[in-house]
């Protein structure tokens, strides 16, 4: 019973993951805007540890590691290196940076050629997002935006090579390394 009651209390763990699940859902909704674009997305992708990448999106522009941040009424600041959440410093660009990564290594090797993953943080629910940067290293985005500016990039992957990476993607032993 208390747990139930912890679920709408600010500062406890039920709280903060009911809340991430709320952003999660909302980045997915999304994502589903995609489809039938060339897209295709798979979410809370588990890794053999127990955690999960929140949403992969594979089109025509790439291969996307989605982190959904939800930040109800704060101001989010992203400059070149840091994210900060009403002044204090996150780990925000230094985990997705570090999912991107290990995210291209799981899928590069049984694709046999070398998939490019790029870091994305959808925010979601905040009051105010900047950014700060001309070329950013993670791509920090309202969740309002998210299909808009995925679809907007270049197209760097064929039908084929999307396809392929999807069917990677999907299978459990990729992520058991």
């Amino acid at each position: 019973m208390l747990r139930l009651i912890d679920r709408g209390r600010p500062g406890t763990d039920i709280y903060s993951w009911a809340s991430g699940l709320k952003g999660e859902q909302r980045t997915a909704r999304r994502l589903r805007r995609l489809s039938g674009h060339g897209w295709l997305t798979l979410h809370a992708v588990q890794w053999a540890t127990g955690t999960d990448i929140d949403h992969l999106a594979i089109g025509p522009a790439g291969v996307f590691a989605i982190n959904s941040k939800r930040h109800p009424g704060k101001t989010i600041w992203y400059g070149d290196r840091a994210v900060t959440v009403n002044g204090a410093s996150t780990k925000h660009i230094a985990a997705s940076q570090s999912e991107a990564r290990k995210v291209s290594r799981a899928l590069s090797i049984p694709c046999r050629f070398e998939v490019s993953v790029r870091p994305v943080i959808s925010v979601v629910d905040a009051a105010k997002l900047t950014v700060k940067s001309a070329n950013p290293p993670v791509l920090v985005l309202e969740v309002e935006h998210l299909d808009r500016v995925l679809s907007g990039l270049t197209p760097t992957l064929s039908t084929d090579q999307v396809a392929h990476i999807y069917a990677v993607a999907r299978q459990a032993r990729t992520w058991s390394g």
